[in-house]
């Protein structure tokens, strides 16, 4: 598996377990347990946002792992 894939696997994992931070924060009846998971799915927005970042590095300098 390439340095590429990897990253593109990693990328689709955070996204998922973004997406389940956001469906217990929807869930929660207690406030501060709420807002804690809407604080954490913040933060994998910014986590996201990096590794798209890489992954657009890791194409421009490999351009056949493009799209992949």
């Amino acid at each position: 598996m390439t340095v590429a894939s990897q990253v593109k696997q990693c990328l689709a994992s955070l996204k998922s377990v973004k997406a389940g931070l956001e469906t217990f924060a929807e869930q929660s009846v207690d406030a501060g347990t709420k807002q804690t998971l809407q604080h954490a799915a913040r933060d994998f927005d910014r986590i996201i946002s990096d590794i798209k970042k890489r992954i657009s590095e890791l194409e421009k300098e490999e351009p056949q792992y493009k799209g992949f």
